[in-house]
């Protein structure tokens, strides 16, 4: 995998703007709720692991791997 296009950082929202087919990588580790959820476009990834208690690092790196074979 190359440069990470998604990053701890961005906001949930705009990933899944931006990568809609992240949204499984989404419902695997946060749940259904995070598409309710109004903070989905100010909370970050980082924020939303600990929410959720997902592992940060294996979020990213499947939602990067999503992403570079959707495009």
């Amino acid at each position: 995998m190359g440069e990470r296009k998604i990053t701890k950082e961005m906001f949930i929202g705009t990933v899944l703007r931006e990568y809609p087919e992240t949204v499984r990588v989404f419902r695997k580790y946060f749940g259904k709720s995070c598409f309710d959820c109004p903070g989905q476009d100010h909370e970050d990834i980082e924020f939303g692991s600990a929410m959720h208690n997902a592992d940060m690092d294996a979020v990213l790196n499947e939602l990067n791997e999503v992403a570079d074979k959707g495009k």
